[in-house]
């Protein structure tokens, strides 16, 4: 059952789990003992390969700004959506993914219920007021065994949830500084997004949400 939250009151992660369907649940406040950890992961990621907004291949450009880390990396463009080794803006191997990274994803899939669980593609997206991600699913992956594990920071946000076709229902689940959402096995394939972002400036973060998702892309 999915925990009620006021998105518009107190914005602290709260403790345990929430179940929002068979094999998903939002872990609450699972990362906030390794934030600062994570933070410098992120700075480490975006020093080499910063930030930008990628244009979709129908020409829309979006707004959530994006960079990866691993062994491979998401992209899109006019050409279609992949996965690269290369990232295209440097000519580069896409940074290293953070051991900070690494030890939280499998820790929060054991969590979960998905033990084993070995990344190879991390994508990082950073909102601002106003940005959106709207219902997609992940299916860019050469295999659906591993799960999706998704990390929150900074401003809060309203995940959409939907199931495995675009026009079923949809859940609204807030998520808040330090919540982890795992999703896998029957659950891999379901919708999912993000309401537009409202400007709730975060102590750290100001007006801005880090999100970073790990996959087994290869």
């Amino acid at each position: 059952m999915v925990m009620t939250l006021d998105l518009f009151g107190d914005d602290t992660a709260q403790s345990g789990r929430d179940i929002i369907g068979p094999q998903s649940v939002v872990l609450r406040g699972f990362a906030l003992p390794a934030v600062e950890a994570l933070l410098q992961g992120v700075d480490a990621v975006t020093t080499q390969s910063p930030f930008r907004h990628m244009e979709t291949p129908g020409g829309y450009t979006m707004s959530v700004a994006l960079t990866n880390c691993g062994t491979l990396g998401w992209a899109t463009d006019a050409h279609g959506y992949r996965y690269t080794r290369i990232d295209p803006l440097s000519g580069q191997p896409w940074p290293d993914l953070p051991e900070a990274f690494l030890r939280l994803a499998q820790q929060a899939a054991a969590e979960a219920g998905f033990a084993n669980f070995l990344p190879d593609a991390c994508l990082v997206n950073r909102y601002e007021p106003g940005s959106r991600l709207s219902l997609h699913q992940d299916k860019n992956e050469r295999d659906y065994a591993a799960p999706i594990v998704s990390v929150s920071l900074g401003m809060p946000a309203v995940f959409l949830f939907g199931g495995n076709e675009r026009t079923g229902k949809t859940q609204r689940v807030p998520l808040f500084h330090g919540d982890v959402v795992v999703w896998g096995g029957v659950d891999r394939l379901r919708y999912h997004g993000v309401m537009p972002m409202q400007d709730r400036p975060h102590p750290r973060l100001g007006s801005h949400r880090i999100n970073f998702t790990l996959r087994k892309a290869g």
